[in-house]
């Protein structure tokens, strides 16, 4: 491995925040999932979780692309929603879906300071009611337009920029997050001629 690239990935992994995560529920189109693991991969987050309860179970969402972010990522697949919640629950306190409802706090009233899971539904349903049920509460993005919604990759990106903001401003990337033996894990992994 050459001295740039050992320094490109130890500046990677010492930016890596091991307390923000997203959740894709029943997303239906690939492509919407590599947009988001573009930008998790783009603020630091390690662990991406896709749950599939009522589509079958993604097979890729190109990963063998060299642009792809997937290969520097840590997804975990469920089937089944209250495993993935009980998974959750051990890192993530607060558990949030993006849901317009009467109860939903705006997404700049979120303090991304602490642990955080956000959950994004599918492309024509939203988030399901059984997850909504499982999860703490309920944000919206504010808009003023006459669509009252976003793609889901553009939600994702405009939440997770919101939550770099605020990490960024707490000094969260100023230290390394990441416990050291994921650290290493992820170390070993990607210094494999391969990626």
């Amino acid at each position: 491995m050459t001295p740039e690239r050992e320094q490109r990935l130890k500046q990677v992994l010492d930016k890596r925040q091991n307390d923000l995560t997203v959740v894709l529920e029943n997303v239906f189109d690939p492509h919407n999932i590599s947009a988001v693991m573009r930008t998790c991969d783009a603020v630091g987050i390690q662990d991406i979780h896709v749950l599939n309860t009522k589509i079958s179970k993604h097979k890729k969402w190109g990963a063998r692309s060299s642009s792809s972010a997937a290969k520097w990522l840590t997804v975990h697949q469920h089937t089944d929603a209250a495993d993935c919640f009980t998974g959750l629950r051990k890192k993530y306190p607060l558990v949030l879906t993006t849901h317009l409802s009467s109860t939903a706090v705006s997404l700049y009233e979120i303090d991304f300071t602490g642990p955080v899971a956000l959950v994004f539904g599918n492309e024509h349903d939203g988030v399901s009611e059984e997850i909504r049920a499982l999860a703490d509460g309920n944000f919206v993005i504010p808009q003023v337009g006459m669509i009252r919604s976003l793609n889901i990759s553009v939600a994702c990106a405009v939440s997770l920029y919101e939550a770099f903001r605020q990490k960024n401003a707490a000094g969260h990337y100023n230290q390394t997050r990441l416990e050291e033996p994921q650290y290493r894990a992820l170390w070993k992994q990607w210094e494999q001629p391969d990626r």
